[in-house]
């Protein structure tokens, strides 16, 4: 019997059933500043990597100059589109792909910095999972 052998592996004493702990405080503001911080630093990070990628690829691929390169990939990465034609296929298919995962990061970015906000809003009004 399983339960006869968990009794022996536990010195023949079984374990007390813990109820979770529930909070009834918010996090301290420091600790939620803390977490603003830390989402906003890694939708920072996420954004300035993605520019980075299509600074890169719009020099590489169309041989545009660096501030050209930078005006395109910044409007595309802003949700504002595109500004110059592209005229190379490659720069093409490169101009799609990297405006279809804009839009992606720009959501991504977007949820980074308000889910700290949203969390804390849920436990201020105790909304809690309708499975509990």
């Amino acid at each position: 019997m399983p339960g006869k052998n968990a009794d022996r592996r536990a010195g023949g004493k079984t374990a007390p059933v813990v109820a979770p702990v529930r909070r009834t405080q918010l996090a301290s503001r420091d600790l939620f500043y803390t977490r603003i911080r830390r989402g906003a630093s890694y939708a920072l990070a996420l954004v300035a990597t993605t520019l980075a990628i299509g600074i890169v690829g719009y020099h590489a691929l169309e041989h545009m100059s660096w501030l050209d390169a930078f005006h395109q990939s910044a409007l595309l990465l802003s949700g504002m589109g595109p500004v110059v034609d592209i005229k190379s296929a490659a720069g093409k298919f490169f101009d799609s792909i990297y405006a279809l995962f804009c839009g992606v990061i720009l959501l991504a970015a977007t949820g980074l910095m308000f889910a700290p906000v949203i969390h804390r809003l849920l436990h201020r009004f105790h909304i809690e999972d309708a499975g509990d």
